[in-house]
């Protein structure tokens, strides 16, 4: 992964090992992908600020990987909710790409109190010692200041939308039921149902009722990890949401599975995270997020 432009570190910071990894937030990948594949998507930084900043998050300063057109204010919004695997190059590259699309596009890392996801070698140990330990409550207030942050920085809050990928599209079905600021979000191959825990005492479909805007959801036919009848049960409950909310949609993907849109993986299926990409954007435009 190539390393983008950073400004804005967080002063005041005593400097230590866990200091240093966060200074690399949005580079690099995690151990548990690599190698990574050779047809990874680089955007570059032209006319953009990029880089790291932080968000105060009740005593946290909450790291977060932040770009947007350089020199501009009133931007419309977008949250990038990362994967498993933290912000590492590709979730800082989608922000850089919506940058370049006019939004002020920022990634917090909401893995930042319970350790670093670049480390762990398996994706099976990172579920059992890191994700399993993420409290939704936690991510919610996170994501509440994050969107703080980015109306104190040119963002508009009357145009915010959320884009989420993988343990992130569970989040920004979540998050779109949180936060009355959020006017549309995208999820991408995010579970609706599964598990509850202490940490995860709800998943969407025990929330459909609630939610508030309309979700564009982008799966695939042959994600193992996401059963279609959840997906099928997810749309019968949201038919019966007053609007917005009831115009949701879902579209699968027949020979994709999971993490087709992640470019830097063999999962990538190139044609199919091309057209998901075009219809989020178009998707937050009809919303009037754009």
């Amino acid at each position: 992964m190539l390393n983008p432009d950073v400004d804005s570190l967080v002063p005041h910071v005593p400097f230590n090992r866990r200091t240093f990894i966060k200074a690399a937030l949005g580079t690099g990948f995690a151990a548990a992908v690599l190698p990574v594949s050779a047809q990874t998507i680089h955007t570059d930084t032209e006319g953009l600020e990029a880089g790291e900043i932080g968000v105060r998050s009740g005593d946290t300063l909450v790291p977060a990987y932040r770009a947007q057109p350089k020199g501009k204010t009133h931007l419309p919004v977008i949250i990038v909710i990362h994967e498993a695997f933290g912000v590492h190059e590709h979730i800082a590259d989608v922000c850089r790409r919506f940058a370049k699309l006019g939004y002020l596009a920022i990634a917090p890392d909401l893995f930042t109190r319970q350790g670093d996801p670049m480390a762990y070698p398996t994706i099976q140990q990172l579920s059992d010692q890191l994700l399993s330990k993420v409290p939704d409550d936690q991510v919610m207030g996170d994501l509440d200041a994050t969107l703080a942050w980015a109306g104190e920085h040119g963002g508009d809050l009357k145009r915010v939308g959320i884009n989420g990928f993988c343990w992130g599209g569970r989040i920004a079905w979540l998050y779109a039921e949180h936060n009355p600021h959020v006017k549309a979000a995208v999820s991408w191959y995010g579970r609706v149902a599964g598990e509850k825990t202490q940490m995860t005492p709800a998943n969407p479909l025990d929330l459909a009722g609630n939610l508030r805007v309309p979700v564009l959801g982008l799966y695939g036919l042959q994600d193992q990890g996401i059963p279609q009848d959840t997906l099928e049960q997810m749309k019968q409950a949201i038919a019966q949401d007053p609007p917005p909310a009831s115009g949701s949609q879902f579209v699968v993907y027949d020979d994709a599975g999971h993490a087709f849109f992640a470019d830097y993986r063999p999962s990538y299926r190139k044609a199919d995270a091309e057209d998901g990409w075009r219809r989020a954007q178009a998707w937050f435009r009809q919303h009037g997020v754009a």
